[in-house]
């Protein structure tokens, strides 16, 4: 018995399982549109997640650029302010010369005409020092005050920075947590998949070899019964030990009640003629299908609503058909068994 090894199930494969799952026709449009939603969702999950883990990071870069400005404009202010200071103290001085230089002036009397020449000279000296010194501070006070405007536009630019990090954390934390959920849910679906496969190969231990085949792919169960397994050559009528092997099997569904289970006939592309109740391949293939189903609900608990039996005729070939044994292996049974998603679509759907 050939069995496939388990791979990780991804998101879109458990959605896309459930779709293919047993389910009457207009469930299954329904659930198709569930799969689309689904793997939008998820799309949009990974890419608000991206987006906002660009910003973030943008975000921290530009709250980074603020703090350095900032330094800076603190730094100038600091070595600003000490100028006005010093510049504050020698207007001051010159202020106090000025004021000595017209008391010594007013002492001054005809006949000291050079000194006071001398002194006129010093005196308007003096005051041109101060007025400069006087449009210099002016200035610099203008420019301390247009730093300190900046300083304050930067400080609030870096509040609605870190307001627009924070809620970018936020909603990125969200998005996490909200596929970290989902991700949850796909591997304890998958843990179930694996255990139901286990103990179907329990169940139809001693088959190996005879016609039987398990595999696990795309969140599913697949059992594949080769006709010889189950019928004679054109009949829908299982024998004894195809019973054996359908009776073990149910016991299997009957205790695995969160299981769906899709019966599929095929057969391969000789056309069959029939005059009776079966007209071809189609017919033969739902006939056969329906069979297993009784034979599961006859012997089992197995709810029938969990079951669902379909014919796809010659139309899902697993070999081309060329040669006699490939044909023998295209005429067979796909029991199909599906866990059921609604815990994952709540999910989804609440969002």
């Amino acid at each position: 018995m050939k069995i496939s090894k388990m791979k990780p199930v991804l998101y879109v494969a458990v959605c896309s399982a459930f779709l293919f799952s047993c389910v009457p026709a207009r469930q299954l449009e329904e659930m198709k549109k569930k799969k689309e939603a689904c793997e939008k969702e998820n799309t949009n999950y990974k890419t608000e997640n991206e987006a906002l883990t660009t910003k973030t990071t943008e975000l921290g870069a530009a709250v980074e650029i603020l703090k350095k400005r900032i330094s800076g404009l603190e730094l100038d202010s600091t070595v600003r302010g000490t100028s006005l200071k010093t510049m504050t103290t020698n207007y001051d001085q010159l202020n106090k010369t000025y004021q000595e230089l017209m008391a010594n002036l007013k002492e001054l009397n005809e006949g000291k005409t050079t000194e006071t020449q001398k002194i006129l000279k010093e005196l308007q000296s003096a005051k041109d020092s101060l007025i400069s010194k006087e449009d210099a501070l002016k200035k610099l006070a203008a420019s301390l005050e247009a730093k300190e405007k900046n300083l304050n536009t930067l400080s609030k630019e870096l509040e609605t920075s870190k307001t627009d990090l924070e809620k970018s954390q936020s909603e990125l934390d969200a998005k996490s947590a909200k596929l970290a959920e989902l991700q949850s849910i796909l591997n304890k679906k998958d843990s179930t998949v694996k255990a139901l496969k286990n103990k179907v190969l329990d169940a139809l231990t001693g088959y190996e070899g005879k016609g039987l085949t398990i595999t696990q792919k795309n969140g599913k169960v697949y059992v594949s019964l080769e006709e010889s397994l189950l019928f004679a050559s054109g009949s829908f009528t299982v024998d004894a030990k195809g019973v054996d092997a359908i009776k073990k099997l149910s016991k299997v569904l009957e205790t695995n009640t969160d299981i769906n289970v899709l019966i599929e006939g095929h057969t391969d592309n000789v056309p069959y003629n029939g005059t009776g109740a079966l007209k071809d391949n189609w017919d033969l293939s739902v006939m056969r299908a329906t069979a297993i189903v009784k034979i599961i609900t006859a012997n089992s608990s197995v709810e029938p609503k969990r079951l669902t039996a379909a014919g796809r005729s010659q139309y899902d070939p697993i070999t081309p058909n060329s040669t006699k044994e490939e044909k023998a292996k295209n005429r067979r049974i796909e029991i199909i068994l599906t866990p059921k998603l609604d815990e994952l679509f709540q999910i989804i759907e609440s969002n």
